[in-house]
């Protein structure tokens, strides 16, 4: 269907929203789970079978929710042999669960299907758009998004009304939007989840972009480790052309738009707004230096606006309800709410939408269901590779830009790694530090020598071979490299092994002394076997390089040399004969 005219728009018809509609999590995390088997089984026996993106619940997957207008019935972790229940209990009364969350970006998440514009158009869609093209000059557009108070979500928190603010007002003959999904932090999945489960609300607000700012050309940068982020973005796209949303003469007007995706590689460094450009121009990916700022001289040297999805994704409903509904949420410097992907040793592993301002403590043991295995919590990294590492004692801190930053961390794009007591932290810092390391472009050399020195020092530690100078000379490269790197990696990489410096000096004191006390580090640590043992042979039987010696019912023996440290023996033998020093 061609959408022609804002009449056009008006007069679409949907579906009853109160029929009984059967849907299945069909994000990533739901098709690892066997969600395809329980979505087909689902199909063959009722019609109303709605294939979603990720509910955020990752760890509940795969789930299957019975919808009735706004009444809902949940199964989670649902098993093929489940479906028939579920059927025959279409009609069950539903049971309410309590939500800590405050969804914006996520709203749609879990309820639409990604992959039919005409869901995402009965849930409000393009409605937007067609409110900016017919309701509102440019101008007001852009004072709305700086009212908001909307910061950019891809890491440094930009303000972004000033950021399409100036790409409007630089005149030249050619603009972009680009939307930066290239997202490379360990544990980060946010953009990804959003673009499976709700395409269209970020494509509807790179057109809003797209004329607010005077461009015609829009490109998603979008990592190819994304198959079905990608697969159902482009067909999104096709949908929009279809109706209308893309193309020329846009509803009507004299405005054009077109958007393109373009496959990153999967270097990390091409998150960093330079370095994709050059990448989107064929060149290497490394970072220019700043200024002018892409807003002024962008992609093939024209004004470009460049956001992340999450951003994005927040620009229709800030459109649609206003700036003081947006800036109601959250606190005074960071309105809004933030996605994060809870990850690590927690018990609730998955998508979080909170207002900004939450505690920590409420997501680590109200929303993320406590730590694993009932463990005694430690610290949590925000912010990935750039970011630092919040101590438990710090668990009331509010999460925010200031506040995270404030305690020697960042908001970053949103990855949430949860740690418990047998994390080391050291360790922790090192694989951090490797990350940039090998992620590391080059150009520069704080960042390319810096670093490796850095990387050098710190598994030296951990190898235990530390000496006390150590300590010192990781500060001082660390202060060296933030200063003096060219792009936000360079400038940011030191921050794990600062941070941990700061709040978990005493492991550092203690690895330079021989000893990791979680035990993690394994060129520190020694089993050896004690006279309590009874020679049943399972640790003998267990072992994976048959590195023990012994007959039965002797005392046996564990050859150093040959060992890896798999603490497999430690944790089989039955009389706890094992030690490890």
């Amino acid at each position: 269907m061609k959408i022609i005219s804002k009449l056009d728009f008006e007069n679409l018809k949907f579906a009853n929203q109160e029929d009984t509609i059967i849907t299945v999590g069909r994000g990533t995390c739901g098709i690892a789970s066997g969600a395809d088997e329980i979505y087909n089984a689902l199909k063959k026996s009722f019609k109303n079978v709605k294939s979603v993106g990720c509910l955020g619940e990752c760890y509940n997957e795969p789930i299957v929710e019975v919808r009735k207008g706004k009444k809902v019935l949940r199964y989670n972790k649902v098993k093929l042999e489940q479906v028939n229940y579920i059927l025959e209990n279409i009609d069950k009364e539903e049971i309410q669960k309590e939500s800590f969350e405050t969804r914006i970006v996520l709203e749609n998440c879990g309820i639409i299907d990604p992959e039919k514009i005409e869901d995402y158009l009965s849930f409000g869609g393009y409605k937007a758009l067609v409110k900016v093209l017919f309701e509102m000059e440019k101008e007001e557009v852009i004072e709305e998004i700086k009212s908001s108070g909307l910061r950019g979500r891809g890491g440094a928190g930009f303000p972004t009304g000033i950021k399409w603010e100036g790409t409007k007002n630089t005149k030249s003959d050619q603009k972009y939007i680009i939307c930066n999904a290239d997202e490379g932090d360990p544990g980060a999945f946010m953009d990804r989840a959003i673009l499976e489960g709700d395409p269209h609300k970020v494509i509807e607000a790179m057109i809003i972009a797209g004329y607010v700012i005077g461009a015609d050309k829009g490109i998603v940068y979008i990592r190819a480790e994304y198959p079905l982020a990608v697969n159902r973005l482009k067909r999104a796209i096709e949908q929009a052309e279809e109706y209308g949303f893309l193309g020329n003469n846009i509803l009507g007007t004299n405005f054009n738009f077109e958007i393109t995706i373009n496959l990153g590689a999967g270097a990390f460094v091409c998150g960093e707004e330079t370095s994709l450009l050059n990448s989107i121009e064929g060149m290497r990916g490394e970072p220019r230096v700043k200024p002018p700022f892409p807003s002024y001289k962008g992609l093939y040297g024209k004004p470009t606006c460049i956001n992340n999805v999450e951003t994005f994704a927040n620009i229709v409903p800030i459109i649609l309800k206003g700036a003081n509904w947006f800036k109601s949420i959250g606190t005074e410097k960071s309105p809004g709410t933030k996605v994060f992907a809870l990850a690590g040793k927690i018990n609730n592993v998955g998508l979080i939408e909170v207002a900004m301002g939450t505690p920590l403590k409420k997501i680590i043991y109200e929303i993320g269901g406590g730590i694993y295995d009932n463990k005694e919590f430690k610290a949590v990294q925000t912010g990935g590779p750039s970011g630092g590492c919040i101590p438990a004692s710090l668990i009331d801190i509010p999460i925010d830009y200031e506040s995270l930053n404030e305690a020697g961390s960042m908001m970053g794009s949103g990855g949430m790694i949860v740690m418990d007591t047998e994390d080391c932290m050291v360790d922790i810092a090192k694989f951090y530090l490797d990350f940039s390391v090998h992620e590391s472009c080059g150009k520069c050399v704080p960042c390319r020598i810096g670093n490796l020195r850095m990387k050098e020092i710190i598994e030296r530690i951990t190898d235990g071979r530390g000496k006390n100078e150590d300590l010192d000379n990781l500060e001082e490269l660390g202060k060296m490299i933030i200063e003096n790197s060219i792009c936000g990696l360079g400038q940011s990489s030191p921050n794990p092994v600062l941070s941990t410096m700061d709040y978990f000096r005493q492991e550092y004191i203690d690895h330079i002394n021989h000893k990791c006390s979680a035990n993690k580090c394994k060129k520190m640590i020694k089993f050896v076997i004690t006279e309590k043992c009874i020679g049943c042979t399972l640790c003998a039987k267990k072992c994976p390089v048959t590195c023990i010696e012994g007959e039965l019912k002797q005392l046996h023996h564990i050859i150093q040399e040959e060992c890896i440290k798999c603490a497999i023996c430690y944790k089989v033998c039955p009389v706890d004969a094992i030690e490890r020093i």
